[in-house]
């Protein structure tokens, strides 16, 4: 019987990472705060923590802004793998 693990994506993981990638290439919060038009830059601050993720159109525009594909920017729990 083949079993397929259900993919996870870790939300501190990829805060991590999303305020790593904006750091390597220079951004600031406010920098991403004026792109994606948001009045305040909560969002991207609980983008960095992990408490929460960003829906899938600004997941989009990230991996845009950021030059990488939406995949580079998730970090999953762990590996998914078929067994």
């Amino acid at each position: 019987m083949a079993c397929t693990r259900f993919p996870v994506i870790d939300p501190a993981a990829t805060g991590r990472n999303i305020a790593r990638l904006r750091q390597e290439r220079g951004f600031t919060v406010r920098d991403l705060q004026r792109f994606f038009g948001f009045e305040e830059p909560q969002a991207i601050y609980k983008w960095q923590r992990g408490q929460s993720l960003p829906n899938i159109d600004n997941l989009y525009a990230l991996s845009h802004l950021f030059q990488i594909s939406m995949n580079e920017i998730l970090v999953p729990v762990s590996p998914v793998y078929a067994v």
